[in-house]
Formats: C-alpha cells, sequence, structure tokens
C-alpha cells in the first residue's frame, strides 16, 4: 500500500512541477500553452493505441490459455485449491478504435474537456505553484452547486459550512499571494469550473463506451486534438513559428513526452491508489500530497511565504478534507435508507442522466 500511495504523490507531484516548467520556463518551452497541451492529447492518444495492442494480445494470450483449474493435487496425490492466475495489467485496456457516430455522441464533453485541461494549464502558467491548489479550490463548490442546479441534488448544512470554509480560504490564500495574478486566479477559478461540468458530463457519456474510461479517455483525447489546432493557428501560430530553436532541441520533446508520460499515468495511479486503499483514503492521500506539494515549492521555486497564504493553503485542504468525511458519512446514511435493490435499480432506469 505504501509504494501504490507513494507513486501517486511522485506522479502526481512531478506531474505539476513539469507542466509548470513547460508552461513558463521560456528557456526550455516556449510559451504556447495551447501548443503543449495540445501535445499532451496526441502523446495520451498515442499511449491508448499501444495500450490497445498490448490489450489485444493479452487477451488473446488468456484465450489461449490452458483452462484454470480451480483444484491442483500435490506431490501425495491430494486435491488442494489453487490459486487463480492473475490477469496481465495490459488486459484492462480495449481496442483503440474511433467510431464517428460514438465520437459525436461524445463531442459536448470533449468541448469541456477542452476548456477543463486549457484553463488548468493557463492557471498553472499564470500563478505560482505554492498558490496552484489554492486557485482551483473552487472545484468543490461548483460540484455541489451543479449537482443541485442539474440533478435536483440536495444540499445539507454541514456540506455548506464546509463550502464556506474552502471559500474562506481561498480568499485568505489569494489575499496573502505576494505574486498575485488575476488572470491566474480567473483561470483557476474556470478550471474548477470546467472540472465540475466534465464530471457531469462524463457521468452522461460513460454508457456510450460501455462504462469503460479507457475507451472514454481514447476518444477524449482525439477529439480535443482536432479541437486544438484551429486554436493553436489563431492564439499561438507566431509564437511557434518563431521558436525554432526549442523546437529542434531534444531536451524540449523528452520534457513533453515526459509529462504527457505523467498525464497518462496519474489515471492509472490514481485507480490503483483506490483499490489499494478506499475512496476516503484517497482523498485523505490527496489532501496531504496537496498539501506535501505546495510547502515543497516555497522552497524549490523560491515563492515567498505569508502567514496569510499558508493559513489559505491549509484552510482550503482542510475545508475539502472535512467535506470528504461529509459527503461519505450522508453517502453511508443514504445507502442505509435505500429501497431493496431490484426496486433501485428500477427506479435508477427511469430516471434520466443529466
Amino acid at each position: 500500500i505504501a509504494s501504490v500511495v507513494g507513486t501517486y504523490w511522485v506522479v502526481s507531484i512531478s506531474m505539476v512541477y513539469l507542466n509548470k516548467i513547460l508552461m513558463s520556463n521560456e528557456g526550455i518551452s516556449i510559451p504556447a500553452p495551447l501548443f503543449v497541451t495540445w501535445y499532451q492529447c496526441v502523446f495520451t492518444v498515442l499511449i491508448c493505441w499501444v495500450a490497445g495492442l498490448c490489450g489485444q494480445r493479452a487477451q488473446k494470450n488468456a484465450a489461449t490459455s490452458p483452462q484454470y483449474s480451480a483444484v491442483m493435487t500435490n506431490e501425495n496425490g491430494e486435491s488442494v485449491p489453487s490459486n487463480p492466475p492473475k490477469p496481465s495489467f495490459f488486459a484492462q485496456f480495449p481496442k483503440a478504435e474511433y467510431v464517428m457516430g460514438t465520437a459525436k455522441k461524445i463531442f459536448p464533453l470533449s468541448l469541456v474537456f477542452v476548456g477543463m485541461i486549457t484553463f488548468n494549464n493557463l492557471c498553472l502558467k499564470w500563478v505560482e505553484v505554492s498558490f496552484y491548489n489554492v486557485a482551483r479550490s473552487l472545484t468543490i463548490v461548483f460540484n455541489v452547486f451543479l449537482s443541485r442546479v442539474f440533478l435536483g441534488m440536495p444540499t445539507s448544512c454541514k456540506t455548506l459550512v464546509c463550502l464556506g470554509i474552502v471559500i474562506l480560504g481561498f480568499l485568505m490564500g489569494s489575499h496573502g499571494e505576494l505574486n498575485f495574478s488575476l488572470l491566474g486566479t480567473l483561470a483557476g477559478i474556470m478550471s474548477s469550473l470546467f472540472v465540475s461540468l466534465n464530471s457531469i458530463f462524463t457521468k452522461k457519456v460513460l454508457p456510450v463506451v460501455d462504462d469503460n474510461h479507457w475507451k472514454l479517455t481514447f476518444y477524449n483525447n482525439v477529439n480535443a486534438s482536432v479541437l486544438f489546432i484551429p486554436l493553436i493557428i489563431i492564439f499561438e501560430g507566431d509564437v511557434i513559428m518563431n521558436a525554432q530553436e526549442q523546437l529542434t532541441s531534444s531536451a524540449f520533446w523528452s520534457a513533453m513526452s515526459v509529462a504527457g508520460f505523467f498525464g497518462f499515468s496519474i489515471g492509472i495511479v490514481t485507480v490503483l491508489q483506490i483499490k489499494a486503499t478506499s475512496p476516503l483514503t484517497h482523498n485523505i492521500s490527496g489532501t496531504a500530497k496537496a498539501a506535501l506539494q505546495s510547502l515543497m515549492a516555497f522552497y524549490i521555486w523560491g515563492n515567498q511565504p505569508t502567514v496569510m497564504g499558508v493559513l489559505g493553503i491549509f484552510t482550503v485542504l482542510g475545508g475539502s478534507l472535512i467535506y470528504t468525511f461529509v459527503k461519505m458519512s450522508e453517502n453511508a446514511k443514504n445507502a442505509q435508507s435505500q429501497p431493496p435493490a431490484p426496486l433501485l435499480q428500477k427506479e435508477q432506469e427511469m430516471t434520466s442522466k443529466v
């Protein structure tokens, strides 16, 4: 468990730090965040395609392997239970296929996805790394608001208190940030909004891809790769044309590729951490990781801390952690009061998803 959690921390923190370098260090990268984001989408598509080929091979090998027997015979001729063979890691990846009809159904989500990753990277470009988590801390606020508006989900007083703590931390952190960027903060707010919209649209379109998040990842990144092209031409065409030195640098492309790999890997290590622990522990781990990421940024990036800024960070993280406990408690109570499974399933089938 410790190795899985440690891997999640390393991959997540490294991804943020490396993206910060690519977004803001003009000596290594180029000032073209849309182009950098587009490349990471293309790289993810390639990984999904290769993983799909490996998945096909793993599934084929599993199908042609000798039939598994739950009982085996030991050296004394006695029958003893045997452990089933572990499935290949790549068996979880489906074949990467792009069907136009399916892609059209996923297209609205892809528009939200493009907005989410664009504003996320713009936020990272314009704000200090130590302030990054605070700038994007309003995600749970938008989650609750949009769930209320689109899904009609009620909001408890405890939840409102948690949201108040998060908003207070956001205001404290913004006030205490010495190198405050209005554009970066607005980008962070927009990123939080699109993250919330992304979760709602994901629930809507997942059945289109048989509830397979790897298929959805492939479709989303293919669509995003196409959507980014006109934006890059309009807003960053001149910048890219004048960056021949970086575009011919192996260090630049290596950093871009590593960042793309981390972007894909974070999905894998997140699933592994949840499976190895629990959703609650995963959220606690994510909160602790965010705190370490912000504190390390003060040293690594030379961000000057202030009392108000540090208090804002921990107020935001504390509010988010309390919100996690509140939601887990409310979900447990709702599960106890739910009707029997057949009746509940029938009600869910009659309820349209948003």
